[in-house]
């Protein structure tokens, strides 16, 4: 059964022309084409569990229409499909998506829309769907496009629709958080000898730099949902780096 639209599920909204793709995105692209067919064997620590808060903050139901953005092979989408959601998985990876395919058909799960393309050039029509999610994928984007994201998932919801987001969420120490993140990290990995040093030092500078990997604390993201109008903003640290953001549009809302 090939993933394909669902009945019901959104048509992304058109655009008059495309822009010309950007290094970056070219560079994301050719990197997750590479780690698909790894992705479900490495992936983080914890992450099943992670998993398991976005799905339950999700609160999908039959009939739901889902998007998930950075949809991997479809740690959240097929389960929200298996609930009886219309889910439109969205993943700059051709391979992902492919990948999610073959796991879709062989468990005989329908109604998921894969759709490749970058988050940030993603779009839907306004008021189109019940929920959004995301796993383990905004961190790569620049802070900017990740409040860009929430105001647009605001703006894609449903009156009473939710914004569910599980991501490393930490800072570079400006709240206890951080600090107490930051230092368990070194602390682990300076007792591993030669090859934790090093890893180390890689990780000092994927993070001091921001070169692929651009987590924000916990409160950046809160900040976001609010600008963006989400009320019931809730925020659950899961396990080491990781959390679970979930808000609400407000069932007033136009």
């Amino acid at each position: 059964m090939p993933v394909t639209a669902p009945t019901g599920a959104p048509a992304p909204a058109p655009t008059s022309k495309e822009a010309p793709e950007p290094f970056a995105s070219r560079l994301q692209r050719f990197v997750w084409d590479r780690r698909a067919r790894s992705w479900d064997h490495g992936g983080v620590i914890g992450l099943d569990k992670v998993i398991r808060t976005v799905l339950e903050a999700a609160r999908a139901t039959e009939g739901s229409v889902a998007v998930d953005l950075g949809c991997g092979t479809g740690q959240l989408s097929l389960p929200l499909a298996q609930l009886g959601a219309k889910v439109t998985a969205v993943d700059i990876s051709q391979n992902m998506i492919d990948l999610l395919q073959e796991k879709a058909t062989a468990a005989g799960v329908t109604g998921i829309e894969g759709v490749v393309r970058t988050v940030e050039q993603f779009d839907l029509p306004a008021g189109s769907v019940d929920l959004v999610v995301s796993n383990y994928a905004l961190h790569h984007l620049h802070d900017r496009d990740k409040e860009r994201v929430v105001a647009a998932a605001y703006r894609w919801l449903r009156p009473g629709g939710h914004l569910v987001i599980g991501d490393m969420m930490f800072g570079r120490g400006g709240t206890a958080r951080d600090r107490a993140i930051i230092t368990s990290k070194v602390t682990t990995l300076a007792k591993r000898g030669p090859g934790g040093w090093w890893r180390l030092v890689k990780n000092v500078g994927r993070f001091t730099l921001r070169f692929q990997e651009r987590p924000v604390s916990i409160e950046t993201w809160k900040a976001y949902y609010a600008r963006a109008g989400f009320t019931d903003v809730t925020s659950l640290p899961v396990v080491a780096e990781a959390a679970v953001m979930s808000g609400t549009k407000p069932a007033t809302a136009g």
